[in-house]
């Protein structure tokens, strides 16, 4: 594989689609490279157990959709395949709350909420948003304990990215004027998060990728970047090595730009790999701060037995906000996908004069003839009512490499950042699982990092920020990574602020509004040069559009 391009987008997730589609309709010749396999819908693992389709692990043989890593403050779940996180996120859009807008790292830029709102509609519709039209299982639940919490007033279905038709009756495609593939009404089974394989979901080679390869953007899957570095004539060369042989001889991609859009973890790990090699030299040291775990905690309440399926419905349905900066979700899996309780145990609240962990091993001893029924192998996912609480406030870790004393490379970690700690637990979050267990007869359960520090999340984001210089951010409000020009990041790193909300509709309107000032190809550059101040500008019309109806 030898191949030039105008421009290389590393990752085919949320930024990596959108930035494929507009610059395809700008006349550039795109390249898209994506660590991941294609998958379609039947390929999709019928449960999370069929564990090689659905667990991204290469070094074990597994190239699935489901990426789990973790440094050293967080345990991390991110998507991976073409189409990226699109193909395991719970197609949850929900726009960001105040707070995002406000927060300091970027809001004497400019006014971003009337920035982003036009980008945030074409999201919308290009994603099929729509809002969730029943009422589960599960909603009843929180609705209820929302209610007795006083905070009923709060509960909302969710705004989804699902075609919810007719359950299971094939239709032309409803969104772009039956441009796109056929869809088939969602069936409401809980199984988004393990892929769907009825065609309901709106994931990016439905939409976004769809039209970009139609457009002629080239996509290279099960491919890995492991070396991004400028050429001396221009432009960058990219190493690139098949992620399903490790051992075989990596191949050249060059382009005179380079997109990455690898995810947080993905594109923070691949820019702090090249600095530390002297390949990438002037990235700002503002990279790595600013990273943000969405101050996430994944916890969950386990019913005694299964006179009620908790599996019904999309991934999340609804939400509550139980305070001003706490937003909570129902999650589900759907049935027979029991092996994510592997990462569940006891709840055990941190905090007071002991030891988070000390607190979790007598949680531990006074549950231990109950414990078995925490990892119910056949049923897990019916039983489980998983609760996915985020917040808004101003807390962040910082990312950085250090060399292993076992092995001499050098690895990524983190530790604590900017504002408040990072939470390691959620004192009002525990209270609302706990009150929804006592509610379904069942125990309240966390995850087995969050007594270590480790809490998870599912929304691992920034990292590759937007700042007004390169002290204070790696990238300007273009998206444009200062020090290097031609290399531009659009994902979820750069992401300012903690969102409080699921992120994926805000790195798409973000995608957009930095596609829209890219110039069609040939035409003068309206964007003032790197490091210039900011001035408003209009968009830039593509010369052709790929998609025949107005979204």
């Amino acid at each position: 594989m030898k191949a030039h391009y105008d421009v290389l987008v590393i990752g085919s997730g949320f930024g990596g689609s959108v930035t494929a589609l507009r610059l395809s309709e700008k006349g550039y010749r795109v390249g898209v490279v994506e660590a991941g396999a294609r998958f379609d819908d039947e390929s999709f693992p019928a449960t999370s157990w069929d564990v090689r389709r659905f667990l991204f692990a290469p070094a074990l043989g597994c190239y699935g959709i489901q990426r789990i890593d973790t440094l050293r403050d967080c345990v991390i779940l991110s998507g991976a395949g073409v189409g990226g996180g699109s193909l395991v996120y719970a197609n949850t859009l929900y726009e960001p709350l105040d707070a995002f807008y406000r927060d300091t790292a970027w809001s004497a830029i400019t006014d971003w909420r009337a920035e982003l709102a036009p980008y945030f509609d074409l999201a919308k519709r290009m994603l099929g948003v729509t809002t969730y039209s029943r009422m589960s299982p599960s909603d009843e639940v929180f609705k209820q304990v929302a209610d007795e919490m006083g905070v009923g007033h709060t509960f909302r279905p969710a705004p989804v990215g699902v075609f919810l038709g007719e359950p299971g009756v094939r239709v032309p495609d409803p969104y772009f004027g039956g441009a796109g593939p056929d869809r088939v009404g969602c069936l409401h089974c809980g199984a988004c998060m393990t892929g769907c394989r009825y065609n309901a979901k709106n994931t990016l080679p439905k939409n976004y990728l769809y039209f970009a390869e139609r457009a002629g953007a080239q996509v290279h899957e099960l491919s890995t970047v492991t070396s991004l570095r400028p050429l001396p004539q221009g432009g960058y060369g990219a190493l690139i090595r098949r992620t399903d042989a490790r051992g075989a001889k990596p191949s050249l991609l060059t382009a005179d730009q380079v997109v990455v859009s690898a995810g947080a973890l993905g594109t923070q790990r691949l820019l702090h790999r090249m600095r530390d090699e002297g390949h990438l030299p002037h990235l700002s040291d503002q990279l790595g701060v600013l990273t943000r775990t969405n101050s996430e905690s994944i916890l969950g309440a386990i019913a005694a037995d299964r006179r009620v399926d908790y599996t019904e419905g999309v991934a999340i349905t609804s939400s509550i906000h139980v305070d001003e900066h706490t937003h909570i979700e129902p999650v589900r899996y759907g049935r027979g996908s029991n092996a994510m309780s592997l990462l569940q145990t006891v709840l055990a609240d941190g905090g007071g004069s002991r030891a988070h962990w000390v607190n979790w091993l007598g949680q531990m001893w006074r549950q231990r003839r109950d414990l078995a029924g925490l990892y119910d192998m056949a049923h897990w996912s019916e039983r489980t009512l998983i609760a996915l609480a985020m917040q808004t406030l101003d807390n962040s870790i910082t990312t950085y490499t250090r060399r292993s004393r076992l092995t001499g490379r050098r690895y990524l970690t983190s530790r604590q950042g900017h504002g408040e700690p990072n939470p390691g637990w959620i004192p009002v979050a525990h209270e609302f699982v706990r009150r929804m267990a006592a509610r379904i007869g069942g125990t309240p359960a966390g995850t087995i990092g969050e007594p270590f520090g480790r809490p998870m999340t599912a929304h691992f984001l920034g990292g590759c920020t937007i700042g007004a210089s390169p002290d204070d951010g790696v990238i300007d409000a273009w998206q444009r990574v200062y020090g290097h020009p031609g290399l531009h990041i659009v994902d979820g790193s750069a992401i300012s602020a903690n969102l409080g909300a699921n992120p994926s509709l805000t790195i798409t309107a973000q995608a957009e509004r930095a596609m829209a000032f890219w110039p069609n190809k040939g035409e003068a550059d309206p964007r003032p040069p790197v490091g210039a101040p900011y001035r408003p500008l209009d968009p830039v019309a593509p010369r052709h559009p790929a998609i025949p109806v107005e979204t």
